[in-house]
């Protein structure tokens, strides 16, 4: 009787042990005393620079419209309609050298600048080449989505795009069906794409100190890897209830096993 005791008491204190903390499920919590930390996100946002394979979106506009139209080969109806794949046919893609081939303005290098700057570049060399001052040239300059691939434990994976300017990673994971029970929100891990190769960062969702992170806002062809708790690993339940539902059914097993050996 001794010996079933601490065989039960055993298999439960292992169980209990496995059950996912319900602090360890919640995003941004306050683990210390904190302060308003808007002005550190801001200081924190740098502006994104062009890099390879971005997809850029170019429009511009003048005060005689079919002037400008070769410019631009996305029309109006398409533009808002939001195609990824007219994008990706219709707008201009950085090559590995970080130039973009305008029609009449030819190559032009972008590589490690901000769509503001490309804007000022574009509407000066358009100014010294093709129109007057008084054609009123009104330059935009886009990107085509922010796109970006989820992996792991994280409930939709794969490439998603946003059409937004900035996207956080709460806003991110959000998109893609949440973070499950069983994904480690303690150590969520930015892959980022840098001139000189990738990089990896990690980041806590849990603690509300991620949101001072410069890596608080994903950037295009950014990868987010959530890697699963070691109770799925183990392949127990993620709460109290489950697990006793599991120590049930091992505990029956067992009395069904011993049963068996005593009737031969």
């Amino acid at each position: 009787m001794k010996k079933l005791f601490f065989a039960l008491s055993f298999i439960l204190t292992v169980f209990a042990s496995s059950c996912i903390p319900h602090k360890d499920t919640l995003y941004i919590q306050e683990k210390e005393s904190t302060i308003d930390s808007l002005q550190t996100i801001v200081e924190k946002q740098k502006p994104y620079r062009i890099q390879i394979n971005d997809i850029l979106n170019i429009r511009v506009k003048a005060l005689d419209q079919e002037n400008v139209q070769i410019f631009n080969p996305i029309g109006e109806a398409d533009l808002n309609a939001g195609s990824v794949e007219r994008s990706y046919f219709d707008g201009f893609t950085v090559d590995v050298h970080g130039n973009i081939r305008i029609p009449t303005l030819g190559k032009m290098n972008v590589l490690g600048y901000t769509t503001e700057e490309i804007e000022q570049m574009i509407e000066e060399k358009l100014l010294a080449e093709e129109f007057k001052e008084t054609a009123n040239i009104f330059v935009t300059v886009k990107l085509t989505g922010l796109k970006y691939v989820t992996t792991g434990e994280i409930g939709s994976t794969g490439t998603k795009v946003l059409f937004q300017e900035r996207v956080n990673i709460l806003e991110a994971i959000a998109n893609s069906g949440d973070i499950p029970v069983t994904g480690d929100k303690k150590d969520v891990l930015i892959i980022r794409q840098y001139p000189q190769g990738q990089k990896i960062h990690h980041l806590d969702l849990t603690d509300i100190n991620v949101m001072d992170s410069p890596y608080y806002y994903i950037q295009p062809n950014d990868m987010i890897y959530v890697k699963p708790l070691k109770q799925k690993a183990w392949g127990t339940g993620t709460n109290v209830l489950q697990n006793i539902g599991a120590v049930a059914t091992v505990l029956s097993l067992i009395t069904t096993t011993v049963l068996l050996f005593q009737r031969i």
